[in-house]
């Protein structure tokens, strides 16, 4: 029974210098941290370069936004809007966890570009 109470002492002591020797190399840690904040690229121009489009849904649907939403060109065919559909919607689909709204916004975005014509189906006449 002594031998556990003398371990026990033991790890204290220890923890409890180590936790003395964190605090006073702290502000020297806080110094570091901030310069090295200072030398890291801007996050708003990180998240101008990229890919996604940054900003909400416009309040009426249009050929751009829909085009937006399925990731195809506004011109882009009827098969082309359908397979673009069909790709996102398995991902994005409710009962598959997925959000409600967006897939409410991918088929609105398929309906809407599949009423305004869609480009040409591929066939010739």
């Amino acid at each position: 029974m002594a031998s556990s109470v003398v371990a026990a002492g033991l790890g204290l002591a220890a923890v409890g210098f180590a936790g003395r020797y964190v605090l006073r190399r702290m502000p020297n840690m806080a110094q570091q941290m901030s310069e090295a904040m200072k030398t890291l690229p801007n996050l708003d121009e990180a998240l101008s370069t990229s890919k996604y489009y940054k900003g909400g849904f416009d309040p009426k649907i249009n050929r751009r936004e829909a085009s937006l939403i399925l990731g195809i060109s506004p011109s882009a065919n009827k098969a082309r809007i359908k397979e673009a559909h069909k790709r996102l919607i398995t991902i994005n689909h409710p009962d598959r966890g997925g959000s409600p709204f967006i897939a409410s916004k991918i088929n609105e975005a398929k309906d809407y570009l599949e009423s305004q014509g869609g480009g040409s189906s591929g066939l010739r006449r």
